[in-house]
């Protein structure tokens, strides 16, 4: 597979190109500075310089045709203040998913966040991040060009991964080692029977495969 991930130098997609990469499949990852391009080749990864604040619908088509997956995992980071989380964790996620509907790359992952809501209350940071995230979820739901996966992990953590998750609509609050999100995304990219489903993430007792077959149904 060719597979297209916005936010390429993110912790999470640093993590996901390496295991796409080892299993033989074709990574881009968007970045926003070139300093940034090695990372991205240590990881397997071809890097592909574009600032998705400020790049076209058709600029981010070009570079997702002929793509069999997309990937949305860009953010504005923890330090970033709350326009940020307008222009990057909403804007960035409309303009990728436009982008693939246009070039015509159906199967599509949405890296979200637990709590996400476009109907959110609250003044602070983290709100308007929650409130940012949920309108991009619901923008990529309207798609229905997109065979669309939002993935909503909980607290994320750098422990090493354990393998064991538990994947479900709704799991309530707990942590999720930035390891295991990455090896969940990889699984869901290669399972389309997952389209239509918002899911979210936390550590527990299945193994990843188990957890992905499960809520496809299979």
């Amino acid at each position: 597979m060719r597979i297209v991930i916005a936010g390429g130098h993110g912790q999470i997609a640093l993590r996901l190109e390496r295991l796409l990469a080892a299993r033989g499949d074709e990574v881009a990852g968007i970045i926003r500075r070139a300093e940034q391009s090695e990372d991205l080749r240590e990881a397997g990864a071809e890097p592909v310089v574009l600032d998705l604040e400020s790049a076209s619908v058709e600029e981010v088509a070009q570079l997702l045709r002929g793509a069999d997956a997309a990937v949305f995992a860009a953010g504005a980071g923890p330090g970033s203040g709350a326009a940020r989380k307008d222009t990057v964790d909403k804007g960035a996620a409309v303009l990728f998913a436009d982008a693939a509907v246009r070039a015509g790359v159906r199967r599509h992952l949405v890296v979200s966040s637990m709590g996400a809501d476009a109907a959110h209350k609250g003044d602070e940071v983290f709100d308007v991040y929650l409130r940012a995230k949920g309108e991009a979820d619901d923008h990529v739901r309207r798609q229905e060009a997109l065979d669309w996966t939002i993935l909503r992990p909980g607290s994320l953590t750098n422990d090493a991964g354990t393998g064991q998750v538990r994947l479900e609509a709704h799991t309530g609050r707990g942590m999720i080692p930035r390891d295991d999100v990455a090896a969940v995304l990889a699984e869901l990219v290669e399972t389309p029977a997952t389209a239509g489903l918002t899911l979210e993430l936390v550590s527990g007792s299945a193994p990843v495969s188990v957890a992905v077959k499960s809520v496809a149904g299979n």
